[in-house]
């Protein structure tokens, strides 16, 4: 068991790595860095298509990914 959950938490790793790095870039230039954004704030969005699929992949894989480790300590422990 200790070595399926092994496996299953290395794949679900490297896929929330991919997922991670699929996300598009929220900043836009530098100078939103600088200013803290402050232009932006009244132009948040909810996100659509691709943008919101990535965000839910991405919260499904860190819960299974928490959820596996969790599995895992304890069957290490017993």
């Amino acid at each position: 068991m200790y070595n399926f959950l092994l496996t299953c938490i290395l794949i679900v790793s490297v896929l929330l790595i991919i997922a991670v790095m699929m996300q598009p870039s929220k900043t836009n230039d530098a100078l939103s860095a600088l200013t803290g954004g402050a232009d932006d704030l009244f132009a948040k969005q909810k996100p659509r298509g691709f943008e919101a699929f990535m965000q839910r992949v991405t919260v499904i894989l860190g819960i299974l990914f928490f959820g596996l480790a969790l599995a895992l300590v304890y069957f290490s422990s017993h």
